[in-house]
């Protein structure tokens, strides 16, 4: 069985859900024999590549928050992500384009190493303060993740490279109704959008399995493709 991830480095209930996922398939039965695949979607995709700025700013400047309400949104993602296990700063941290990275993380899957270069973006984005979206940060992680360095940086250098690829997963995105993320799809058949909680994802898998429609017990947290991270995602719904 395949389960595809559509996910953004720069989405915190990306970051949650791929812990509650992790745990929800260590549960189920036939875990060795899944397949995972993490596909592209952007949350910012019309931000230039050298246009960052901090989180905090960017949530207050684009909803319309005041810095303590930015706060206690941030500090409810923290508490969740620590409830997994996850380390999470709540100030401090870079907001930008992901387009680069989705690139890279075209390169390690084709390479066998997606899953261990998609961790590692993900910590040092939310809780080691290494901006992700600097090119030495990106190429270190790269390495970290057991990347040839000279075919990471020639892949950064490019802005060509894997580009059509991060682009069809998009495409695929938008074709299977994908409007928040995380969303997942089970086998292209069924779909659950949102950081639900591992035991959900254990029911999914597990119902995925059997070949019968996947519930997902209520909405989850997820961020939608306008980048808003404290809205809730949908309900389970057929892929």
């Amino acid at each position: 069985m395949r389960v595809e991830i559509w996910s953004d480095i720069a989405c915190p209930w990306c970051y949650v859900g791929k812990a509650r996922f992790e745990k929800g398939l260590a549960d189920f039965a036939h875990r060795d024999d899944v397949e995972i695949v993490h596909r592209s979607f952007e949350l910012d995709p019309g931000r230039a590549k050298d246009d960052t700025e901090l989180v905090t700013d960017m949530l207050a400047r684009k909803y319309g928050r005041t810095p303590d309400e930015v706060r206690s949104m941030e500090a409810n993602v923290a508490a969740n992500a620590r409830a997994e296990g996850l380390g999470y700063l709540t100030e401090g941290r870079d907001h930008g384009n992901t387009f680069d990275i989705h690139r890279l993380l075209h390169l390690a899957r084709a390479r066998g190493r997606q899953d261990e270069l998609l961790s590692l973006a993900y910590r040092a984005n939310f809780a080691e303060r290494r901006s992700v979206f600097d090119d030495t940060v990106l190429l270190d992680l790269a390495v970290e993740a057991g990347l040839d360095a000279g075919e990471a940086r020639a892949v950064l250098a490019d802005p060509g490279a894997y580009a059509e690829e991060v682009r069809a997963d998009e495409r695929e995105a938008a074709e299977l109704g994908a409007n928040a993320v995380p969303f997942f799809v089970f086998d292209r058949r069924y779909g659950i959008s949102g950081g639900q909680p591992a035991e959900v994802f254990t029911q999914a898998l597990e119902q995925a399995w059997k070949d019968r429609p996947v519930t997902a017990a209520g909405d989850a947290a997820a961020c939608d493709a306008d980048g808003a991270c404290e809205v809730p995602g949908a309900a389970a719904r057929n892929a």
